[in-house]
């Protein structure tokens, strides 16, 4: 595969057989750049409001996506029924923390909040509530950290457990669509993410190419203007654009840094 020996410790490239993947803090943002593919992404903690939408509209439009979700989304009653059909449909399906523990500082990114073994400890209690499933860790290697948020540090403690961080594509809008009302100025509407989208797509050289997009499959009861709403919308528009949908590929994590 195309990942041994992916970065050094400020994410960048080294090997020239990734050219065409951004990393970051060691964890990959972007995937080739050259291919007219999009990737998206589903993230699950608290909040599962829109499973149904996003599950039906992903089939009727015969896209597959990945979903990653923490290890207290995988053990609730309320989400079997979501999950089983997400793994029949051939989604991807990976870990989200167990505990959707925040592992670095937001004011000091390369402040690591837990140690080596509660990372590891929370990382593997999320694999291990996915087997009840049927998903292994070896066929679940991509690992969307809590908060979408990490550092050089938990890359190389995920890489040791054999698991590769992958994060969403900068330059939207869209892992804005848990804002709610009462945060003000932070707050983002739905149809200011999805021009967001567009807007980045016409001004970026390599448009969409590669992105790995983000959107949540649930959010706060007071945001009532939900973003999972426009999937099917957006998926036609984006198609109509040029762009395919399809999974990662599976990565050769390595060690070397």
């Amino acid at each position: 595969m195309w990942i041994a020996g992916y970065g050094n410790a400020n994410g960048q490239e080294i090997n020239q057989q990734i050219k065409h993947i951004t990393l970051s803090h060691g964890g990959i943002i972007r995937m080739d750049t050259t291919q007219k593919t999009i990737y998206l992404s589903f993230t699950g903690g608290d909040f599962n409001d829109g499973s149904r939408v996003v599950q039906r509209t992903l089939k009727r439009k015969k896209v597959k996506a990945h979903f990653f979700f923490t290890g207290d989304f995988y053990r609730l009653p309320d989400n079997k029924k979501l999950i089983k059909k997400l793994v029949r449909d051939g989604h991807y399906l990976g870990p989200h923390s167990d505990k959707h523990l925040l592992y670095a500082s937001w004011e000091n990114r390369d402040s690591t909040l837990v140690s080596k073994d509660m990372f590891r400890q929370d990382l593997l209690n999320n694999y291990l509530a996915m087997e009840g499933f049927g998903l292994s860790k070896q066929n679940a290697i991509w690992f969307m950290p809590p908060y979408e948020w990490y550092n050089i540090e938990i890359s190389k403690w995920a890489n040791e457990i054999g698991s590769m961080i992958v994060n969403f594509s900068p330059g939207t809008r869209s892992n804005a669509d848990y804002t709610t009302p009462d945060m003000g100025s932070r707050y983002v509407d739905s149809k200011t993410i999805y021009q967001s989208i567009f807007d980045f797509e016409r001004k970026e050289v390599n448009g969409l190419n590669g992105f790995i997009l983000l959107i949540h499959i649930g959010t706060h009861p007071s945001r009532t203007d939900k973003f999972y709403f426009q999937l099917d919308k957006l998926i036609e528009d984006l198609r109509a654009l040029g762009y395919g949908f399809s999974l990662m590929p599976e990565p050769l994590v390595s060690t070397d840094y």
